[in-house]
């Protein structure tokens, strides 16, 4: 715009200043011409904005040449209009730094000599030289300020990004934190809640046996109802105990006690032992085991525990007819073990809450068995991550270090 306001601003003084008769018939044409090449430039900036530095400076050049004709017409070196050439030289070393400043400034120097050469009578060349002088000069020192000024405002932009970097990771630390604090006042209340409901079902459990043995030595159809409501009585009561351990679990989080294993030998005992709960809903479950995985140390009940978290979501997760695999893999200096299922997958939705204690999409779940299996892989130095797969189902893969690094 600065550059637009002074050669047209130059040319419309054109019509207030007396112009020699062999002039006066180039004037429209001129003008015409300059107002032309502007809207031209204003057409090629706003379609292709990202490209406006490499626009500005190719047509530097045409607005030298526009003022050059500016001091010709009127006067040649007794021109006052030759200071436009201290404007433009002005804005391109500001834009683009002191090399082009000063490549703006030669021209200028060079064409206003020219208009000196072509208008009689001519001023003398002491004039031109120092007008020449000062156009160098005002090329080279306010490029290297305009160049300054541009380092020092990226810096202070890569000073405020970083800026920006810190507060939002403050910010998560903070969200963090007061996460941890909530989880921490539920954690305990949580203890406190499965101490206080242990004692009274392990009361219980122990009445109910006494009445099974009761009813076992009685006779008569009455009997074998009375049988059956202790049945059901004792499963309502394993399943209160089962949740109780788990927050007890997830409150007093057991060190890992390291010993020399095969993972490959807990994954097949694992196998069989949920093979059976797999095939009564229809489920087959595999495995594919690396013979080239070494026995190393870690804790056998809680990678097991882990283990059996991930194959039971997985069994939940999947229709009659479904399939889990158990792979595990040696990875360098770790062992890998992934579970994964042909199920619906993960859903973006709960995707960012999936290892988040107490949320939960089941009915009657916990929301602590991911948190409790992620906990127990970490106690061991290792990470616990998942995907879904691109065919459909999801995917959970345990790493665990071959040389010991849990947590002291």
């Amino acid at each position: 715009m600065l550059r637009g306001l002074t050669v047209i601003g130059g040319l419309a003084a054109l019509l207030i200043v007396p112009l020699r008769p062999e002039h006066q018939l180039h004037l429209l044409p001129l003008l015409s011409g300059v107002v032309a090449y502007k809207l031209l430039l204003a057409a090629l900036l706003f379609a292709w904005p990202p490209r406006a530095r490499a626009i500005f400076l190719a047509t530097a050049g045409v607005d030298l040449a526009v003022v050059f004709v500016l001091v010709w017409f009127t006067g040649g070196g007794e021109s006052h209009f030759y200071l436009f050439f201290y404007l433009l030289v002005a804005l391109d070393a500001y834009y683009f730094g002191p090399g082009v400043g000063m490549l703006a400034a030669g021209l200028s120097a060079a064409l206003l000599a020219w208009a000196n050469v072509l208008e009689t009578p001519a001023i003398p060349w002491a004039y031109v030289v120092s007008r020449s002088a000062l156009l160098g000069l005002l090329g080279l020192a306010l490029g290297h300020v305009a160049a300054a000024e541009r380092v020092a405002r990226a810096r202070a932009e890569r000073l405020n990004e970083e800026l920006q970097g810190v507060v939002r990771h403050l910010e998560a630390a903070r969200e963090e934190l007061l996460r941890a604090e909530r989880l921490a006042t539920v954690g305990r209340i949580s203890a406190k809640l499965a101490h206080e409901v242990n004692n009274p079902i392990s009361a219980i459990s122990l009445n109910v046996d006494l009445l099974g043995d009761i009813v076992r030595e009685c006779q008569g159809p009455p009997m074998g109802e009375a049988a059956e409501l202790l049945r059901g009585i004792r499963t309502q009561i394993q399943g209160l105990a089962g949740l109780t351990k788990e927050y007890l679990t997830f409150t007093r989080l057991p060190r890992p006690r390291l010993e020399e294993e095969s993972l490959n030998e807990l994954v097949e005992e694992l196998l069989g032992f949920v093979r059976p709960a797999a095939l009564r809903q229809g489920v087959t479950v595999s495995g594919e085991l690396d013979p080239l995985l070494p026995l190393f140390p870690f804790d056998h009940d809680l990678i097991r525990q882990a283990l059996l978290n991930l194959v039971k979501n997985a069994l939940e997760a999947l229709p009659r007819g479904g399939r889990v695999t158990v792979a595990t893999r040696l990875d360098g200096d770790w062992a890998a073990v992934s579970v994964s299922d042909a199920g619906p997958g993960v859903p973006e939705a709960i995707a960012r809450r999936l290892f988040e204690p107490f949320f939960t999409t089941k009915p009657h779940g916990t929301g602590l068995g991911l948190a409790i299996t992620r906990q127990f892989v970490e106690e061991h130095g290792g990470s616990l991550t998942w995907t879904n797969s691109p065919g459909g189902g999801a995917s959970f893969a345990i790493r665990l270090p071959l040389k010991a690094s849990h947590h002291e």
